[in-house]
C-alpha cells in the first residue's frame, strides 16, 4: 500500500499514513484532530539515458543482451521519440570506415 504524507495545518508537523489508493484523503489529524493537508511527494525512481529497449533485459546465460552485440528494438510507427542506434563497428575492428578513408586521403 502507498504511504501518504500529511501536514498538520495548525502545528506544521508532517506525518505519514499508509492508505489504500481508493481510501479518501484524511481531513483531520488522527491524533490531535487538527485539520491536515495531503502533500505531493516526488517519485522515488528516475529514468536517465537514451531509452530502454526490449533487448536490455538479461538473456538466459545471465549476460545482458545489450553487451553481447544485440541491436535495439525498432521504432514503432507514430512514436514521437527518435530512434537511437549505436555506432556500427567496422569488421576490421580498427575504427570506422570514415576514419579509414580519411587516413588514406592524407
Amino acid at each position: 500500500m502507498p504511504i501518504y504524507v500529511y501536514r498538520n495545518l495548525t502545528t506544521g508537523e508532517t506525518f505519514e499514513v499508509e492508505q489504500r489508493m481508493v481510501d479518501p484523503a484524511l481531513t483531520a489529524d488522527p491524533v490531535t484532530g487538527d485539520p491536515v493537508k495531503r502533500l505531493i511527494q516526488p517519485v522515488g525512481i528516475a529514468f536517465k539515458g537514451s531509452g530502454f529497449y526490449v533487448t536490455d533485459s538479461r538473456g538466459k546465460n545471465g549476460v545482458s543482451a545489450s553487451s553481447n552485440g544485440a541491436k535495439p528494438a525498432a521504432k514503432r510507427e507514430g512514436d514521437g521519440a527518435a530512434a537511437v542506434t549505436p555506432p556500427a563497428a567496422s569488421a576490421g575492428g580498427g575504427g570506422s570506415a570514415a576514419a579509414a578513408s580519411g587516413a588514406a586521403a592524407d
